[in-house]
């Protein structure tokens, strides 16, 4: 049985205990495996030990609305301990959209293959939420001959595909996949 997300008469979303221990968990996890950076660019971004992927998991135990909620609460997370802000409206697009994107796993929880489905989807639209903010905010450290756009699709296509197409060989061994499996068992039963 999986637990779901209720809501009471008023509108307000509540969570069950066990979800929100799991959620509490991935984002601690997915916290600290953010700060093992494999490279980390001079203007924002890195590669990381598979923060992404454990920032992932919420949405593809819960659904997407846990997902979104908790990627959104890791964002801000992260805008507490590292924040990295030029502009106001800088930290909605980079901190609150794109990792609230990370969450988007969840409209793949149950599907077969859902985690990779989930992941690569949740990845592209945390894609999407950094080119923009690269060209509306960092468009003035585009590398020279390089107009704001193209020099934010490269940029965060560097760091966060790199950190995905190793993630996403990880999630298609075996033993990962059948951990993967437990672990969504363990959070929905």
């Amino acid at each position: 049985m999986i637990n779901h997300v209720s809501s009471n008469e008023k509108g307000k979303v509540s969570f069950t205990a066990k979800q929100l221990a799991f959620c509490a968990v991935a984002m601690a996890l997915a916290f600290v495996l953010s700060n093992i950076k494999v490279f980390k660019f001079p203007t924002g971004g890195s590669i990381t030990a598979f923060s992404m992927l454990v920032a992932c998991l919420p949405g593809f135990f819960f659904g997407p609305l846990v997902g979104i909620v908790t990627g959104v609460a890791y964002g801000l997370l992260n805008l507490i301990v590292d924040p990295y802000i030029l502009f106001p409206a800088q930290v909605i697009v980079d901190y609150i959209l794109a990792f609230g994107a990370l969450g988007l796993s969840g409209f793949f929880s149950n599907q077969k293959f859902g985690l990779v489905k989930g992941y690569v989807v949740a990845v592209l639209g945390r894609y999407v939420f950094a080119v923009l903010s690269g060209w509306i905010f960092f468009g003035e450290y585009a590398w020279d001959g390089w107009n704001p756009l193209a020099y934010s699709l490269v940029y965060n296509a560097i760091y966060i595909f790199a950190e995905a197409g190793v993630t996403l060989v990880v999630l298609f061994l075996p033993p990962v996949r059948t951990m993967m499996k437990k672990l969504k068992d363990m959070a929905t039963n």
